[in-house]
């Protein structure tokens, strides 16, 4: 029994002697010398005069790779048919009005049925010409400066407001109308 008390004393006494030893190798290695000083000095903060860098541009590459990134949603360098079809899933969800993922050929047309049925002034189920006249659409009016909005412009009523001049943005994020066809 006693050696073998011995022999576990003994051998802690040999790893401690060893933790001692190890730690004061790593302290000698700590100890490196600072960078000498520069005998310039510091660089001199007068900028005048100088031109930097121009930005980098967009290459068509780099508008390539933005545009397959937009798609490419699990990052994984391939588009699947769902990435692909994401974005219309939603402009698919706004035209499905009863909610029974079936498309009828009035919730697909709803704008156009609502267009028609606005220009019906009469209500007779069809469009004479000057009732089809008011379906024209509205030109887009592109502003020449990135000005101030002009102001709006008064009327006889308090708090009236003028109708806006084109028709909202299409939130598909395609450039499409959701394939609609125009009265």
């Amino acid at each position: 029994m006693n050696r073998v008390l011995l022999g576990v004393l003994v051998g802690l006494l040999l790893v401690a002697a060893g933790l001692f030893w190890w730690q004061g190798r790593a302290d000698m290695a700590v100890g490196v010398p600072p960078p000498p000083a520069s005998p310039a000095g510091l660089p001199s903060a007068n900028a005048s005069g100088t031109i930097g860098v121009a930005p980098p541009e967009a290459t068509e590459v780099t508008r390539e790779m933005r545009r397959f990134d937009r798609f490419d949603r699990d990052r994984d360098n391939r588009i699947t048919r769902n990435e692909l079809l994401a974005p219309r899933a939603d402009a698919f969800r706004k035209l499905d009005v009863n909610h029974d993922n079936l498309l009828t050929f009035e919730e697909w047309a709803v704008r156009t049925s609502d267009k028609f049925k606005g220009a019906d002034a009469n209500a007779d189920g069809w469009l004479s010409r000057t009732e089809y006249a008011t379906t024209k659409p509205k030109p887009k009016i592109k502003p020449v400066c990135r000005c101030a909005p002009p102001a709006k412009a008064a009327s006889g009523r308090k708090g009236a407001q003028t109708p806006p001049l084109t028709e909202p943005p299409d939130d598909s994020g395609d450039g499409e109308d959701a394939g609609e066809p125009g009265v």
